[in-house]
Formats: C-alpha cells, sequence, structure tokens
C-alpha cells in the first residue's frame, strides 16, 4: 500500500497528540470520563496510571485524599510527566481522613473506635517508628497522627496521660485489636464533631512503589499528613513525598507538611539489609558499596530539583537523601518547625540531611527553627552550600567525616551555633558566622569514601583528621573559635578575616584583623514582607586589609581525594558576586556575604 505524504503527517499529528496529552482531575470528575477541562477524571491516580511521557496532568481545586504512585515516569528532561495544580487554585492532597463520631469520656478526653478494615493493609496506629540510628526514648512511637484543625496533636506515652492531662500539650492515644482502633484524644474547651478532625491512613502522599520512574514533575500543591517511618541512610526512604530512587524530578512550589517522620525523600531504595547495620559505620560502608553495585551512579540516579517550596512540620527531616540526592540542586526552600517536639531522637534530625551529596548545590534557601538546619553526613564531595539564611537553629551546620572539596560561601549562619566541623576539605568564604564554631582537634577513626571527580566511583577510604580546611574573607562574631587549627596535622588556609566581639583566630592566620571591642548588634527583625538584618558595619574593614578574590586556584585542591574546587560541570569556581548577586571588587572583595554594603547602621532585607 502506498503511503502518501498527508496519510503520514495525519499519522505524526496523531502520535503527537497522544505523547502530550493533558489530562484534568476535578472533584466533580469521574474516572470513566475522558479526562479533558470539560469531562476530568475524579483521582489524580488514575490520570498517574494512564500518563505517558510528555503528558500533564492538571489537578483543580479542592482537597485530595489520596496516595499517588506514579506508575511511570518521562524520557528525559524535555519530555516528563508534569503533575501540576491548576493555576491560582488551591489543591490539597492528604494522607489523612476526616473522622467525625468522637464520644466524650471525660475532662477534654474523647474517643472515637474505627474498624480496622478502614485503614486497610496499613494501620498508622499499629505501625512503630523505628531503625537504624533511631532513639525512641524509652517508649513507644507510632506513625499515626491525630489533627485538630490542621495541627497535630501529641502522641502520649500511655492512656492514663489523655485521661488525666499533667501537661499543656494536648495529646492522644491509641489501641489496636484484632477487629478496632480505639483512638482517646484530648479537645480542649471543643466538640471535635463540630470542628475539622483528621487522622492519617497513608503512609505517604506522593511517592512511587517503583524504582526508577524518573522525569516526574510535581508543582503547586499542598501536600499534607503522612504516616511517614523513619528514614536512615541504610533503609528505603519514604518521605510525605519522594523520589524513591530515580533520577530528574522537579519539585517546585509546593507547601509539604506535618509528616511524622520526612517532608521530601530523595533517598536510598529498600532492599533485604534495611535497618540491619547494627548503627554502625562499617554497616553503612557495606550500603554503599552495594548502592554503587546496583547501579548508583551519575547516569541513573539523583539530578533533582527542589526549589521554592515551603517545607515546615516534619519530626526527622525537612528533605533527607541517602545517596540518591547526588548531583541535585535544593535552591529557594522555605524549612521551618523541623524536629522541634523532640519526643524521639536519632541521628538523622535536621532541616536537610544529606548522605553522599556528591556535586550537590544548596543555595538561597531559609532554614530556620529546627534542631539542626543542615547536615551533610559522609560524603558531601563538590558540594556547595551558597547564600543561604540559618536562624533560630539548634545549630546551623554540621559536615561529618566528608574529604572535600566542599564549598560555603555568601552564607548567614546567624544560630548560637553556625559551625560544627569533623570533615576536612571545606571551603568557608564570604560567609557571617554570628555563632560559635566546633571544630575537633581529634582524629575520627572512621573509615569513609572518597570519589573520583563528579562521580559516585569510589577511589578510596580514609580516616577524618584535623585540618584541610579554608577559611577566606568571612565576619567572625563572638563565640567563633578557630584556634582548634593551631596544630592541625593537615595544612589549614585561613587568609582575609575578620573577627569581632571576642572571635579568636588562629594562629596559622597570618594578617587577621581583630576587633575585640567591635559589637556589631547583629539583629534578625520579622517584618512585614521579609526578614531584616540589622548590624553595625565599619567599612574600614575593606581598607585596613585587603584581600584577594577567592577562585579554584587560589584555593588549591582538597588532599585526601586530591580534587579541585570547581564546579560540578569542571569549570572553575570565582567567587565574584556576593550574597544579593552583587558585583565584588575583584582587586579587593570586602570580607563577609554583603560587598560594599554601605553606612554603619545596616537594615537589609535578606529574605
Amino acid at each position: 500500500m502506498k503511503i502518501t505524504f498527508v496519510t503520514r503527517l495525519i499519522f505524526l499529528t496523531f502520535v503527537t497528540v497522544m505523547q502530550a496529552a493533558n489530562f484534568h482531575v476535578a472533584l466533580n470528575g469521574n474516572d470513566a470520563n475522558p479526562g479533558t477541562q470539560t469531562a476530568p477524571f475524579r483521582t489524580i491516580q488514575h490520570a498517574a496510571t494512564l500518563a505517558q511521557p510528555g503528558d500533564v496532568i492538571t489537578v483543580h481545586e479542592g482537597v485530595y485524599r489520596e496516595r499517588i504512585s506514579p506508575q511511570r515516569g518521562g524520557q528525559s528532561d524535555t519530555k516528563r510527566i508534569v503533575y501540576q495544580a491548576a493555576p491560582g487554585e488551591k489543591v490539597e492532597i492528604k494522607g489523612s481522613e476526616v473522622i467525625k463520631n468522637w464520644v466524650k469520656v471525660r475532662n477534654s478526653a474523647w474517643k472515637v473506635t474505627l474498624p480496622n478494615s478502614f485503614f486497610g493493609s496499613f494501620n498508622p496506629y499499629s505501625d512503630l517508628i523505628h531503625g537504624d540510628w533511631f532513639d525512641p526514648k524509652g517508649r513507644n512511637h507510632h506513625t499515626g497522627a491525630v489533627y485538630l484543625n490542621r495541627d497535630w496533636l501529641t502522641e502520649a506515652a500511655k492512656l492514663d496521660d489523655v485521661l488525666n492531662p499533667m501537661e499543656s500539650n494536648a495529646l492522644w492515644f491509641a489501641q489496636v485489636d484484632n477487629e478496632n482502633t480505639t483512638i482517646w484524644a484530648q479537645f480542649k474547651g471543643v466538640d471535635p464533631n463540630q470542628q475539622l478532625v483528621e487522622v492519617n491512613v497513608r503512609k505517604t502522599v506522593f511517592y512511587p512503589e517503583k524504582t526508577g520512574i524518573n522525569y516526574i514533575t510535581v508543582r503547586g500543591f499542598t501536600l499534607e499528613d503522612a504516616a511517614t517511618p523513619w528514614a536512615p541512610p541504610t533503609a528505603e526512604q519514604i518521605g510525605l513525598i519522594g523520589t524513591h530512587w530515580s533520577k530528574g524530578w522537579i519539585i517546585e512550589d509546593n507547601k509539604i507538611s506535618y509528616s511524622i517522620c520526612s517532608g521530601i525523600a530523595l533517598g536510598k531504595y529498600g532492599d533485604k539489609w534495611d535497618n540491619t547495620s547494627a548503627n554502625t559505620a562499617e554497616g553503612y560502608v557495606k550500603t554503599v558499596e552495594r548502592a554503587v553495585a546496583d547501579g548508583w551512579s551519575k547516569e541513573n540516579i539523583g539530578h533533582h530539583i527542589v526549589r521554592n517550596n515551603t517545607i515546615s512540620h516534619c519530626e526527622q527531616a525537612g528533605i533527607v537523601g541517602s545517596l540518591g540526592a547526588a548531583f541535585s540542586t535544593i535552591k529557594g526552600n522555605t524549612i521551618y518547625n523541623i524536629h522541634v517536639r523532640q519526643s524521639f531522637s536519632g541521628a538523622e534530625m535536621a532541616g536537610i540531611k544529606f548522605h553522599g551529596a556528591i556535586d550537590v548545590e544548596i543555595s538561597w534557601n531559609h532554614i530556620y527553627r529546627t534542631n539542626r538546619g543542615l547536615w551533610l553526613d559522609w560524603m558531601a564531595q563538590g558540594a556547595r552550600v551558597s547564600g543561604n539564611l540559618f536562624h533560630d537553629n539548634g545549630e546551623d551546620v554540621f559536615v561529618e567525616v566528608n574529604h572535600g572539596p566542599f564549598l560555603m560561601d555568601n552564607n548567614l549562619f546567624l544560630s548560637p551555633l553556625s559551625l560544627r566541623d569533623d570533615s576536612q576539605g571545606g571551603a568557608y568564604v564570604h560567609n557571617l558566622f554570628a555563632g560559635g564554631i566546633k571544630r575537633s582537634t581529634l582524629t575520627d577513626e572512621r573509615q569513609t569514601p572518597f570519589f573520583e571527580a563528579h562521580s559516585t566511583e569510589i577511589a578510596g577510604f580514609h580516616d577524618n583528621p584535623n585540618g584541610d580546611d579554608r577559611y577566606n574573607n568571612n565576619l567572625f562574631v563572638q563565640g567563633a573559635d578557630l584556634s582548634p587549627y593551631d596544630n592541625a596535622p593537615l595544612p589549614v588556609g585561613l587568609n582575609g578575616n575578620v573577627f569581632l566581639k571576642g572571635a579568636k583566630p588562629s594562629k596559622v592566620e597570618r594578617d587577621p584583623l581583630v576587633k575585640p571591642d567591635f559589637d556589631p548588634a547583629i539583629r534578625l527583625v520579622e517584618e512585614a514582607g521579609g526578614f531584616y538584618l540589622e548590624m553595625t558595619y565599619d567599612s574600614a574593614w575593606n581598607t585596613e586589609r585587603t584581600r584577594k578574590l577567592v577562585t579554584t586556584i587560589l584555593l588549591g585542591r582538597a588532599i585526601i581525594p586530591n580534587a579541585p574546587y570547581e564546579q560540578r560541570d569542571g569549570k572553575p569556581i570565582c567567587i565574584n558576586t556576593d550574597y544579593f548577586g552583587r558585583s565584588r571588587d575583584e582587586s579587593n572583595p570586602t570580607p563577609g556575604p554583603f560587598e560594599n554594603p554601605g553606612g554603619s547602621n545596616l537594615k537589609l532585607k535578606v529574605w
């Protein structure tokens, strides 16, 4: 049969249309509909089952109580599957269900009894939080939760605490038998049947069952209420939303909150060795080696973009990722109220907690009211932390057993403890350290990996001695103390720094500018429209000492991996802009994050 040009054109047009469908989902829809704007689907999951690379799923206003598991991903960055809220419409996706029929018991305590069938195969009220490096603090904790008017109550250790309250926090407690789940909760001064009361029923909200679901975009949603499990680096890491060991996701412009453990998970897949490490470094080394054998590589994993999200009310981490976050960009996010209740603990709590942050960029984020803002734990080779605002954290940054090179530039570290450093190969450039710095003088003897540059190919293992750090053109205030570098076994590069109000330089720095009596009176103020930094500044700091522009050549090479400080594409680094993106004076750059900020009494909008 002869195929004419017109026939071929019709066929290609048909294929193009089939590959670029725009499905719509609305509360008044029906999954039997074709999914058009005028005849939408009812559930997001139904659209996810049908979506092919290049398709867009647009969800319209309303509350959707379902868990979305994408069945497939896109084919490339330009041919992805997009899940988006309709422009200008508020779309909420929740892992909870509304509960009525509460019966008053006594005082402020009420109860409800639900058949176990209500929860299906997963019951959060019998699901204990557990795993490697988890500390329950001597009692049980479950992945369930009770919410009153969108805010969560606190799980009690025993029923009597709910029936006979002794503390100000509103509590809940649950018991599960063979047939029913009974929940008791305190509703102080309100009738819960007249309020919005919800309980967790789903482990996650947006998370693929399978690994390798690549090139997904999730945009513009409110994602809430998930019974997420503990996410250690040695087990499958499930967040309220998560990528599940894949490549090329974009998670942007979402509000993500109320996850029992983690908000966004960029991390590890699960296998038979989950939670079997016995909490040892050797156990995690085996995890890394297995991951490399199972395909952890620049070609297969990571490269995610997480930007412009608001992430809050998570009791483990705002963003967590073991190995699977490599080569990713975390930019423009607001992360707050992370691990603030502290009813349980462990070694994985932070606003952002990454293992294996190879060539990861963490920039222009606002991280506050967390136990720890950022924790780069193992293998942050090639990572760059730039232009972030940290404040009101237990500590701002912890870098643990990394060998470098990694770079932190133009950041505002405003918490009482700015930095805890148990690594080598860090370069700290043009930052404001308003709090203390803890630098261990002892060698951490754990053998941890380093890599071929810009790769997951393990080049070797090394312990963690003091030294091989660089501090250039920073402002240090009060509690900062660099004297632990005085006798470091590895070389240290310290140049162009300013020490104020008792901050202590190291004797290694030849010509520090030390002003022990100068109080910059740093204060962060929240006003309508943003956060403002107030401080007293002296422009003479820029003329009393001259400073060099920080470049790849100036920083040299991190000793243990023998690798240069460079961009993740291999191009040289040049710190020629400041916190606001303004050009620096390349002949004599200003110390600290602000280039020539002006008068002596500053008030700068920093977020």
